[in-house]
């Protein structure tokens, strides 16, 4: 059976959700057991997120092999088994990076290089080496980012066009768009779904399949309407209305609509029904949780930027499904923490860059560690938890880190010595998965079962072995270590209930029905915290083994 494509496209405006939309069809088509890879098309001109500001782009997603990722994979990964790489994503400037580079070594044979059909058969060939990646794939679904219109798009739907034309039988098109409601006349419009589509239509790409986003279901007589201006089946128009509680419902409320049916039925794929057991035991979990709810406080510096943390905020939640308990997250700005952090079960300081809001972070810790709270720190907060603890607990007045720093008298946190003449920042940086071997008797092992963890990294910057000995008699444990180059992965701090800082990600490894290890036991510490203030009894110490 030859491979089958789905692209996947948006109209009227952004932020529809094309990533979660994308990852939920996967999961569907993943529950009737056909195997599936993911691609990621972005418009933009940089030649990947890893140097952009998250206010602009949001997180950057990490994959194994080092791959600075847009956070849509972050959702592939948590909704799918998908195998996630580079090739899962690809951006305007890869595109042509790699076709001028081609030009300037003269691949081309002196012929005049052209958007068509150089750069969209450079777009054609990433979605058929995504499809090789791993063998035995069935479907390819593919998201273009942007909306239908615009100029940075236009060269990725010509390839789609040529791709469908070159293979009619094997593609089909979903497009998202949204259907508003205005409150003012009382009324659902279509007309933006009519004209998002026309705007499709003039390209070349005929849609088979409309998605609209909408605030309430959308009745008959509209999508009988939205069916006859789009030359649309009237079954083939399906509202993906806001969820209630979780946008993990998104997959059932889409696979209640028969929408993987309709997929195989057009790609005539024969396979079962979805099987979404495990995932509607997940969701029954979380609309249903047993136990009274928990308050994690997240420190950082762009908190205003609901994307630029979203594996974080997801792990916290998926840390919660484990725990069989709701979750209320409270967000601090770190620049602005003198005006108090009180009143949460525990303290998230997660990873981040630069000087902005680094004081506050160090308090947030120093009163994590003095107050005996639950504190996760993650690579930069890792970082915050060392040298918090060297100005207070060592004593070493200005230690700091480096970056923010160059001439501290202790430099509890420096570069890596191998980067030390490297100046340009693109891909300069420890990325994708390390091993890391862990010291039995701790949190850490703990949470993991095993000695022997991999783990996805995006920093520069390490503790300093030198301060090493010194933190370990003031009953600092490094319980984490990277042991081809000696690099501590894992701190803990002996005397405390759970105060554990990591220099990896881990927030990138976690999934609704496989919550990560690390943050089921840091919501589990927070439970107990919390029940601890309740009674007005001390928080208990976490087991360490032995």
């Amino acid at each position: 059976m030859s491979i089958k494509y789905i692209f996947i496209t948006g109209g009227v405006v952004s932020s529809l959700g094309k990533g979660l939309t994308s990852a939920s069809i996967g999961q569907l088509l993943e529950g009737r057991g056909l195997k599936i890879a993911m691609l990621k098309f972005d418009p933009y001109l940089n030649v990947d997120p890893g140097t952009m500001n998250p206010f602009q782009h949001g997180e950057v997603y990490v994959t194994d092999d080092g791959g600075e990722t847009d956070l849509d994979l972050g959702h592939y990964y948590r909704f799918t088994k998908a195998s996630l790489s580079r090739v899962s994503n690809a951006t305007s400037g890869q595109i042509y990076d790699t076709v001028i580079k081609r030009e300037r070594r003269g691949d081309y044979l002196g012929k005049t290089v052209q958007v068509i059909p150089h750069i969209t058969d450079e777009i054609k060939s990433r979605i058929l080496t995504c499809a090789k990646q791993e063998e035995g794939t069935q479907v390819v679904l593919v998201e273009i980012g942007g909306t239908v219109g615009d100029i940075e798009s236009l060269p990725f739907m010509e390839a789609i066009r040529q791709f469908r034309y070159e293979r009619p039988k094997d593609c089909i098109n979903i497009h998202l768009t949204y259907v508003p409601y205005l409150k003012a006349a009382g009324e659902v419009k279509t007309k933006p779904t009519q004209h998002s589509v026309q705007v499709l239509r003039e390209i070349g790409i005929m849609p088979d399949m409309i998605l609209c986003r909408c605030e309430k279901p959308l009745a008959e007589e509209l999508k009988a309407k939205i069916s006859l201006f789009c030359s649309v089946p009237q079954e083939a128009v399906i509202d993906e209305k806001d969820v209630e509680q979780s946008i993990y419902e998104v997959p059932v409320d889409l696979h209640n609509q028969k929408i993987d049916d309709m997929i195989c039925r057009m790609l005539d794929l024969k396979a079962p029904p979805s099987d979404l057991t495990e995932w509607k035991k997940m969701l029954h979990v979380v609309l249903n949780p047993k136990q009274p709810p928990v308050r994690i406080g997240i420190v950082g510096k762009y908190m205003d930027h609901q994307d630029a943390y979203k594996s974080v905020f997801e792990s916290l939640y998926h840390g919660a499904i484990a725990n069989e308990t709701s979750l209320e997250i409270i967000r601090f700005e770190s620049d602005a923490i003198e005006k108090g952090i009180e009143g949460c079960d525990g303290y998230l300081v997660p990873g981040g860059f630069g000087e902005r809001g680094w004081e506050g972070k160090i308090l947030a810790a120093r009163y994590c560690r003095e107050n005996k709270i639950p504190y996760f720190g993650i690579c930069l907060g890792m970082q915050v938890m060392l040298v918090e603890f060297a100005r207070n607990v060592l004593k070493l007045d200005g230690a700091h880190s480096t970056e923010v720093d160059p001439n501290t008298e202790h430099p509890i946190i420096s570069m890596l010595s191998e980067q030390r003449k490297i100046k340009n920042l693109g891909g300069t940086m420890r990325l994708g998965a390390y091993p890391c071997n862990l010291l039995e008797k701790s949190l850490a092992f703990e949470a993991y079962g095993k000695k022997l963890i991999s783990e996805r990294h995006r920093h520069r910057y390490e503790f300093n072995n030198d301060y090493k000995s010194a933190f370990e008699e003031k009953g600092m444990r490094f319980t984490g270590v990277f042991e081809k180059e000696n690099l501590c992965e894992i701190s803990e701090i002996a005397d405390h209930p759970w105060m554990l800082g990591v220099q990896f990600h881990p927030e990138f490894k976690s999934k609704p029905v496989s919550p990560h290890p690390l943050f089921t036991q840091f919501v589990q510490a927070c439970l107990l915290a919390s029940r601890a203030n309740a009674s007005g009894g001390a928080p208990h110490a976490a087991h360490r083994g032995g």
